[in-house]
């Protein structure tokens, strides 16, 4: 599937309430159902539906990044949310007809699956899963996919012990680690319970399962984020760990502006540990306009770490003669 998803709020599409265009929000997903056979036609078949839901997904993103039907325009943006839904129905009525002629096909109901969660249908996209799951249950991206779907809806049982089962199916999947350090990283609560662990255990145990897919995928910047961040949720934060992490994701930064990200969050974490001097080096370094306010928010904390009650200007901030 594509990379490239819509967040539809597909219940309010179904009843063609009006949907303001800002709520269309682009994602990512994780799914990839690469070609198994080139000489299979019904492979063959199902491949060119999958690029077909990808095109879809990829044009009305398009056209949800250039509208401009104003938000006050209801008939607009009705007819808006009719032109998306009669493109997905395109898609939508491709799969029903290959599944109609290939009932046995298990990737099929998973790619269908993944394409009714990409336009927000997500109980839809549950049916398809189970169908999948039940044809091939040794496939681990069926068990993900029902993974995050019951992360999503409360059901964090059937998460955690679907992620399990991906995990055990393929051991070598980055995704799987990363999506079930996420889910029990923001459910400690339901993590403590079904784990019959502490709260410091079970932010080890999300930490180890972020630090197991950096292993399998020590190149992903947005992977070596998300851990480094997650020492914010942790009271005390443990600075040590918290500095190497980030320090390990600006090795890994491939853009001037991914670098100067990271040294925003290594000034945030120095300036917490009093290691004032470092703090300010890392945000001198930070020329990039998009970061101003988040470094003007930080050079503000320096400054008042560093002299409680003064209202002077903090000197990174002050006019240059």
């Amino acid at each position: 599937m594509s990379d490239l998803t819509i967040a539809l709020l597909g219940a309010l599409l179904a009843t063609n309430q009006p949907l303001a265009v800002s709520n269309l929000v682009a994602e990512h997903t994780s799914l990839a159902l690469p070609i198994v056979n080139v000489n299979d036609p019904v492979e063959t078949q199902l491949h060119e539906l999958m690029a077909a839901d990808d095109a879809a997904l990829t044009e009305v993103n398009t056209w949800i990044r250039t509208n401009q039907i104003p938000r006050t325009d209801t008939n607009g943006t009705a007819l808006f949310n009719r032109q998306i839904l009669n493109r997905f129905d395109v898609v939508k009525q491709g799969y029903q007809n290959f599944l109609r002629n290939h009932p046995d096909s298990a990737r099929g109901y998973l790619a269908y699956g993944s394409f009714l969660g990409d336009i927000g249908e997500e109980d839809a996209a549950r049916v398809q899963y189970e169908n999948s799951k039940q044809l091939d249950p040794k496939n681990p991206a069926v068990w993900n996919q029902l993974a995050n779907y019951f992360g999503e809806h409360g059901e964090l049982t059937n998460a955690f012990t679907h992620y399990t089962e991906a995990i055990r199916l393929d051991p070598a999947e980055p995704v799987y680690y990363r999506n079930f350090a996420t889910t029990v990283y923001l459910y400690r609560k339901d993590a403590r319970e079904f784990y019959q662990l502490t709260e410091p255990e079970v932010f080890d145990k999300a930490l180890g399962l972020y630090q197991q897919a950096m292993k399998l995928a020590p190149a992903d910047f947005v992977l070596a984020t998300d851990f480094a961040e997650s020492y914010y949720g942790i009271h005390p934060l443990r600075t040590n760990d918290a500095l190497m992490a980030w320090t390990n994701t600006l090795v890994i930064a491939s853009t001037d502006a991914e670098r100067q990200g990271v040294e925003l969050h290594l000034a945030r974490v120095k300036i917490s540990a009093g290691n004032f001097i470092e703090a300010s080096n890392h945000l001198a370094g930070v020329t990039n306009t998009a970061y101003a306010e988040l470094k003007r928010r930080l050079v503000r904390s320096l400054t008042e770490h560093q002299n409680p009650g003064s209202n002077a200007v903090p000197a990174l901030l002050a006019p240059k003669s």
